[in-house]
């Protein structure tokens, strides 16, 4: 494997989507052919828009809107190239929980050194690398406690040129279990310690738990028991080791975090020469895909083990306030590059999931149970994941969408194209939304569901260089944002304001841009503060919708964003479609995770691979060549962190 290997972005900047499926851009182009260009300055929140490719806020199902907009009380901050987080006047920003911290295991809380000489034993007590999605459960359960609680946190992926003292100079079992003990998930105990004293971690605490890669882990739904999840170590196939590459997440009404499978293909291998359908449409290579933990581990080598593969790529549900419980991987939710699993109940009792897959061309999902939310119960709520009707959607031209069932015998999912039976089909839903000609979007990231307004939801699309590209969909003179380096927002309503509806109307709520880009494909359509490549996404309970950016550490302050600094956090009111910078980070950041108490008066977010290099991975011998942060001088590497904001004041967050 070579250093300049991109591993974060593995597979990101593949296409692995052969269909002939519509993509949004050529919906977006046949939808100009039929009307002309009303270049209208009110579509849908995108003032002064040079692109009204887009059905108007009218035209998207005469939507409800919130009787009174929340109003954003901060100064929006500039542009930031400093190493460190920067936060509007009146606000603080202080490091809770970095990785190698201890998690607070009774008896067990090693120390992190800044040698990176940590074991893999004491890595499985400490916080695992590059924090991601995350959310805040109140203590004691069932509370709307503000003061003390439980964090769930992702930790994505790793990067061995930190995590090793020598890097990948030389390589052993030893670092692979390091790297398969640093990612998973972490949950810890927090509370606001009072008089003045911050939010701490509490050690020990009888919660305090870390699931890793080879943490036992159930199956439930269409895929357990399947013969395509079976293997030598599991002949039964109910029972998986591990979960990784955690990206976004989910929190469910009965109070289970959901944590999301994204680029799982880069830890496996099949060097046979031939891979199945199924394996390249998942991005499974026919050489080591940059972790080198198939040399060591021979889980991830498919000639080997050739269902291994399938085990991942799924949405995974853990009881943070139960640390004997077995974290279970929902396979009725489908399998693909989770970004997250965004949860919300429909006027029925319904739970809703709504997810999308994170990469070029890919395509943005819905799951709807059959069994209803039962207030108290939350075991029985948690097998709501287990049966209902997954679904994938197609955005049309008129502005109108449907959400197409990935149902085994509807609409040609069946044996003549390839799926036996239902499990076949969550297992290959990327294959299955091929067959019902689900729309192509430019890498579906979170989604948000506006809590003020029923069936309103956002999604963001984080970019898509290749939109236009040689041989790829999309091209036409018509559309002006072929080349997506800069990505958008897209919103829908459903139908009856029903989370379970089949129909939808949709518009773009933004299309991200700088107003002084010398291409008119980068000037964006937005009001406010200049942003691109919007990726983490949520509504805090006043209606604020708060974004945030992932540019990649290639093009970051580079290239189209030269001039914009590093990665950062919006704010915006959707009635008035303002968007307004709120929070900076370090250098070679990305901000993602956002998760509020339920008074709304602390934001917890997370800095995620501070000092990441153009590559992706670091050099050992250099650790802090671009960042330091967060233990400057005195540290001895860049460090993922959850990091708490409050308002000075004490008061709500954005107010």
């Amino acid at each position: 494997m070579s250093d300049s290997y991109k591993i974060k972005h593995h597979g990101v900047d593949d296409t692995t989507n052969p269909s002939a499926a519509p993509a949004l851009s050529d919906i977006l182009a046949a939808r100009l052919s039929r009307r002309d260009l009303m270049r209208s300055s009110a579509a849908a929140g995108i003032a002064g828009a040079s692109l009204s490719l887009i059905p108007t806020l009218a035209e998207a199902a005469q939507a409800p809107s919130a009787a009174r907009p929340a109003k954003l009380g901060f100064t929006a901050i500039p542009f930031s190239s400093a190493d460190r987080v920067v936060v509007p006047e009146g606000y603080s920003a202080e490091v809770l929980y970095a990785w190698g911290d201890a998690v607070g295991l009774k008896g067990n809380s090693p120390a992190f050194r800044a040698d990176a000489s940590n074991s893999a034993a004491e890595q499985a007590a400490q916080a695992g690398m590059h924090h991601d999605g995350m959310a805040f459960f109140p203590l004691p359960q069932g509370a709307r406690a503000s003061k003390h609680g439980l964090l769930a946190i992702n930790h994505e992926y790793t990067d061995d040129g930190l995590l090793h003292s020598d890097g990948m100079k030389t390589w052993n079992g030893e670092k692979v279990l390091k790297a398969q003990a640093a990612v998973g998930v972490s949950v810890i105990e927090v509370e606001d310690a009072g008089k003045g004293r911050g939010w701490r971690v509490v050690r020990p605490s009888k919660y305090a738990r870390r699931i890793t890669a080879n943490t036992p882990i159930g199956i439930g739904g269409p895929a357990r028991g399947h013969a395509l999840m079976k293997t030598e170590a599991d002949s039964l196939g109910v029972e998986i080791l591990g979960t990784l590459n955690n990206c976004a997440n989910g929190k469910t009404p009965w109070g289970t975090y959901l944590t999301c499978e994204e680029n799982f293909d880069g830890y496996f291998v099949n060097e046979s020469g031939t891979l199945s359908d199924n394996e390249k449409r998942y991005g499974i290579k026919n050489k080591d895909a940059g972790y080198k933990w198939a040399w060591e581990d021979f889980r991830f080598d498919l000639q080997i083990n050739p269902n291994e593969a399938n085990r991942f790529g799924w949405v995974v549900e853990i009881d943070p306030y139960d640390p004997k419980s077995k974290p279970v991987k929902r396979t009725a939710l489908g399998r693909f590059k989770h970004e997250g699993a965004t949860v919300t109940l429909a006027p029925d009792g319904r739970a809703v999931v709504y997810m999308g897959d994170d990469q070029r061309f890919e395509y943005i999902y819905k799951f709807v149970s059959k069994g209803r939310f039962q207030a108290g119960n939350a075991k029985a709520n948690s097998r709501l994941l287990d049966e209902g009707t997954l679904y994938v959607a197609r955005f049309d031209a008129d502005g109108s969408g449907q959400w197409l069932p990935l149902v085994h015998g509807q609409n040609g999912v069946d044996a003549s194209r390839g799926f036996a039976d239902q499990g076949e089909v969550v297992i290959k839903a990327r294959l299955a939304a091929d067959v019902v000609g689900a729309t192509k979007m430019d890498r579906p990231e979170w989604i948000a569901v506006n809590p003020k307004v029923p069936g309103e939801v956002y999604c963001t699309l984080t970019n898509n260089s290749e939109r236009g590209g040689e041989g790829k969909p999309g091209v036409d003179a018509a559309n002006p944002r072929a080349d997506n380096k800069f990505g958008h927002i897209i919103r829908w309503h459903e139908a009856g304001g029903n989370a379970a509806a089949t129909a939808f109307k949709w518009d773009l709520f933004a299309l991200a841009g700088r107003p002084d880009a010398k291409s008119d494909a980068h000037k964006g359509a937005l009001k406010g503060d200049a942003f691109g490549s919007p990726d983490g996404l949520a509504f805090d309970a006043q209606g604020v919708l708060w974004v945030q950016t992932d540019v990649s550490t290639s093009t970051v302050n580079m290239k189209e964003y030269a001039g914009m600094g590093n990665n950062q956090m919006l704010a915006v009111v959707p009635q008035t479609g303002e968007f307004r910078r709120f929070l900076t980070g370090p250098n070679g950041c990305e901000i993602t995770g956002i998760s509020f108490t339920p008074d709304s008066r602390t934001m917890f977010i997370n800095i995620q691979h501070p000092g990441e290099p153009e590559n992706e991975r670091s050099d050992p011998a250099k650790p802090k060549a671009i960042s330091s942060w967060p233990d400057g001088d005195a540290g001895g590497r860049p460090r993922s962190a959850t990091v708490v904001i409050r308002k000075l004041d004490g008061g709500v967050i954005g107010s």
